[in-house]
């Protein structure tokens, strides 16, 4: 399986403590990587220096061998809207937009014209279960159907990889089971790979590996499967 997103000797300190002491990490092509740990163990760092919006203060950061924590930050935003897609744990949608352009948009920031990205936007509908929401707007929607929303929205530009930070934290169980499904075998159909943070072993559960961080180092790495 070739390496997609990679991280080495990764150290971050905010003051004098440090958030992440030499870690490494690798992410291969449809590879799904749940990353745990305590409150304060790095784990959200961790994810954020992967996906460029933390520089770290030592160590490289590789995106298909390419050097990306060295990157001008007009560069390395245009990485994150193409490459990167986000799903936060309150779905972050934009709430005048019905869900056809909140899905778009990131498609329309690049200038992509909107017809065009509203028609790419709707191919998600029915892979996602979204299929007679498309001229709903949010407040609209349940909230498994918003971060369903927000999974069209993270894979609509074909990224590298996906990030994803709590994303069923917001969500109860049966909902969660339903998206988390989706999150962790969509991506891997359309060729990405996953990075996410939980705290829910259940959730974690679905990914191939899964990454226990604690006093920002490594503690311990199960795999799942052979991916």
């Amino acid at each position: 399986m070739s390496t997609v997103l990679a991280g080495y000797g990764l150290i971050k300190k905010y003051g004098s403590t440090p958030a992440l002491a030499g870690v490494d990490v690798e992410v291969g092509e449809r590879d799904s990587l749940a990353i745990m740990g305590p409150s304060g163990s790095g784990k959200s760092t961790l994810l954020h220096t992967l996906a460029g919006v933390n520089r770290p203060d030592d160590g490289e950061v590789l995106l298909r061998g390419e050097r990306i924590d060295k990157f001008g930050e007009n560069r390395l935003s245009a990485l994150r809207r193409k490459r990167f897609g986000f799903v936060f744990q309150f779905g972050q949608l934009l709430p005048e937009l019905p869900a056809e352009e909140n899905i778009a948009l990131p498609l329309m920031l690049e200038g992509v014209p909107r017809k065009q990205a509203v028609e790419r936007a709707r191919r998600w509908f029915a892979p996602l279960g979204l299929d007679g929401l498309e001229h709903r707007r949010p407040g609209q929607l349940s909230g498994g159907q918003a971060q369903r929303v927000a999974i069209a929205r993270a894979l609509v530009t074909e990224p590298d990889v996906v990030f994803a930070d709590e994303p069923t934290g917001a969500l109860d169980q049966r909902t969660s089971e339903e998206v988390i499904a989706l999150l962790t075998s969509v991506p891997r159909a359309s060729g990405a790979a996953l990075v996410m943070v939980t705290h829910d072993a259940d959730v974690a559960a679905h990914c191939d590996r899964i990454l226990q961080v604690r006093d920002g180092r490594i503690s311990s790495h199960h795999q799942y499967t052979a991916a």
